[in-house]
């Protein structure tokens, strides 16, 4: 027998690298208006107010009398951003698992994702900017505080009267989301008014998740909102409240003459995003 024979075992090295679980796609950015391809340092996004009701006329023949148009713009600042990995000339021979095959671009292009969404959410909850540089705050009318209770039924259907109240719902077009992330999930999950109906138990308890559209809302998964304390702030809106913009988005892999011919994997990107109007967003407050 020979005890010696481990001494020629080999280990299996693995030839891939993974990702660690995060955020890849965009779910916030991609449900707002898109501007698409911008030219320039910013956008503009001009408003109209509604006029009145059409006056009666009550006079024949008379001389025109010419209403009132409120026009008002708002402005989104593009920001640039830019993000690179590296491998060593030197290293790349001696990889089993390189990062060059797919895992870094899956990495670059998840981080640009997640910045679109945090561009889109700080517009939707932050100051907006008018055309003369004024920044215009949300409204305490358009937020629901958090009363030291977390996500509950009221707050919901309180968010959307709201949308209703202020004619930015389906019936003007309008396509209503909401951010929800973990704690939320809990809240809603363990809310029996809200699951013990059937079409609902099915979708949240079976699934464990609320996803989807239900009570006027397409809800999107989203783990970074508004943080203060123990207080969370998410946002629910109508598609057209908050306007998104790219001025270029650019993945590049290349060889680095002046670092010695090392591998580069880039991502550069440019964006910007303006809330457009106040009574289309609607900020909710809750304790986790």
């Amino acid at each position: 027998m020979s005890n010696t024979i481990t001494q020629a075992f080999v280990k299996q090295w693995d030839t891939s690298i993974r990702l660690q679980s995060q955020q890849k796609t965009s779910r916030i950015a991609g449900n707002v208006f898109d501007r698409g391809s911008i030219t320039g340092e910013s956008f503009t996004a001009n408003r109209l107010a509604p006029l009145e009701d059409t006056p009666e006329n009550t006079v024949r023949h008379g001389d025109t009398t010419w209403s009132e148009a409120e026009h008002s713009t708002r402005v989104a600042i593009m920001r640039d951003f830019y993000q690179a990995l590296p491998v060593d000339r030197n290293d790349e021979p001696k990889l089993l698992a390189n990062p060059l095959s797919g895992s870094y671009n899956e990495s670059l292009q998840a981080a640009h994702n997640r910045r679109k969404d945090s561009i889109t959410f700080d517009a939707l909850l932050g100051n907006s900017q008018t055309k003369d540089g004024a920044l215009i705050a949300l409204p305490s009318s358009q937020i629901i505080t958090a009363s030291a209770t977390g996500f509950t039924k009221a707050k919901l259907i309180a968010a959307r009267k709201m949308f209703r109240k202020n004619e930015a719902d389906e019936h003007n077009g309008e396509e209503l989301h909401i951010a929800y992330n973990a704690d939320m999930l809990e809240d809603i999950l363990s809310d029996t008014t809200l699951t013990s109906a059937d079409f609902l138990a099915v979708k949240m308890l079976q699934d464990g998740d609320v996803s989807g559209k239900w009570m006027g809302f397409k809800w999107e998964p989203y783990e970074r909102l508004k943080i203060n304390g123990s207080t969370a702030t998410t946002a629910a809106w109508a598609k057209s409240a908050v306007h998104f913009g790219t001025g270029f988005v650019e993945g590049k892999a290349s060889r680095r003459a002046d670092k010695k011919d090392l591998m580069q994997v880039s991502m550069a990107a440019s964006h910007g995003a303006v809330r457009v109007w106040e009574i289309g967003v609607v900020a909710i407050e809750f304790t986790f």
